[in-house]
């Protein structure tokens, strides 16, 4: 490795560090000001200090997954323009050197950097998902959360009620609706708690209900049937595990599904996000579908973003830093509004936007763009 190259590469990863460490300080800073009354009633004593170091630490790995690409250009940008500013560049120009050779170390960098953002979302994340779902309200524990109303597709059943605990996997008050096919008894469950049970032996999962008000004198009744099999069941039909006030809905919506569906999305990896489209809950969701796809084209896009801001600076003849800065900005901020709003369209499959076109139009419409400035790189 030449001198001009370790001279680079020190510089692009010091670049890198500096920028990465200030932005996480920031938002360390203000987030722990907004949530530092949910960090004093969930601390005992001294224990304040380490608590949010725990807390901040896991939350640093998903922020190096949101800011990565955005860190590596600017970094790659920031480094280029440096050394035209000090005409270092224009001395290595003169020496015969191509511009595509002066930043190869840089890009190699960058590359290196991308893959290991990959690696992340794939390997670290995914272990650490309940830490990084977890919000500092719910560092105490117990703490009551809204419960948004989901529907299980397998059943139809409208899952809803007044709060829950994922504590206890615990739903406050539950009032689930029921579709024309269970409404034998009555349109809804109402009951004091409901308890999630994942399967076990020959039970399968759902929600087991606790001081039953609706409908009533359910522990006389036969178990519901949904085709062939039960879905509804009563004290009746298994009086060796439910009491009378208690029944049992069969259930393929499990409670962590209930509790962050967005941390699936956003914490797991792309073979649980594949594997889980085969429960029917997830099948239906188009937003799952154009996480799926996004997933498998991130790495094309966080490159194709290298290579929309790299060019801009080192074709350029201005050292001006700020401005190489500001042309960093712009671009990410056009690129970033492209690839949500396509996302959003894919989840809302909106018109003709698939999940998969959802994902993958930001990259055909931008990689072009890339290859094409990438052209003056090769320029002496």
């Amino acid at each position: 490795m030449l001198i001009i190259d370790r001279y680079l590469l020190r510089q692009f990863v010091q670049t890198f560090l500096i920028c990465f460490l200030s932005l996480t300080g920031v938002f360390v800073v203000f987030d722990s000001f907004t949530n530092l009354d949910s960090f004093v009633h969930a601390a005992k004593g001294m224990q304040l200090l380490k608590l949010m170091g725990a807390y901040y630490a896991y939350q640093s790995v998903f922020f190096f997954d949101r800011t990565c690409s955005l860190l590596v250009l600017m970094s790659a940008m920031f480094t280029v323009a440096w050394i035209q500013r000090h005409h270092e560049m224009t001395a290595l120009l003169a020496a015969g050197i191509s511009r595509i050779r002066v930043v190869a170390p840089v890009i190699a960098a960058a590359v290196i950097i991308i893959l290991f953002s990959a690696l992340n979302r794939e390997a670290i994340m995914p272990r650490f998902r309940e830490r990084l779902a977890q919000r500092p309200g719910d560092l105490k524990g117990g703490v009551a959360q809204e419960l948004s109303p989901e529907i299980d597709n397998d059943t139809d059943v409208l899952i809803a009620g007044k709060a829950m605990y994922p504590d206890q996997q615990r739903i406050e008050r539950p009032k689930f609706v029921l579709p024309p096919a269970l409404v034998d008894y009555g349109k809804q469950l109402v009951a004091d708690n409901a308890y999630y049970r994942a399967p076990e032996g020959n039970r399968p999962g759902g929600y087991l209900f606790e001081g039953m008000q609706e409908p009533k004198n359910l522990a006389k009744k036969p178990s519901l049937l949904l085709g062939n099999r039960p879905v509804l069941i009563t004290p009746r039909d298994a009086p060796d595990w439910l009491k009378p006030d208690q029944c049992f809905l069969v259930s393929e919506m499990t409670f962590d599904y209930l509790n962050d569906a967005r941390a699936l999305r956003m914490f797991a990896s792309t073979g649980e996000l594949i594997r889980s489209l085969r429960n029917p809950n997830f099948s239906f969701r188009p937003d799952i579908r154009v996480q799926v796809h996004s997933r498998m084209v991130q790495p094309l896009l966080d490159l194709t973003l290298f290579f929309l801001g790299l060019p801009l600076v080192v074709s350029r003849e201005s050292r001006n830093v700020f401005l190489a800065i500001g042309l960093c900005m712009g671009v990410v901020t056009l690129f970033l509004l492209v690839g949500l709003g396509f996302q959003q369209l894919g989840a809302m499959q909106w018109w003709f936007v698939t999940p998969a076109l959802a994902a993958w139009a930001p990259l055909m419409l931008f990689a072009p763009a890339a290859v094409g400035l990438s052209e003056s790189m090769w320029v002496r």
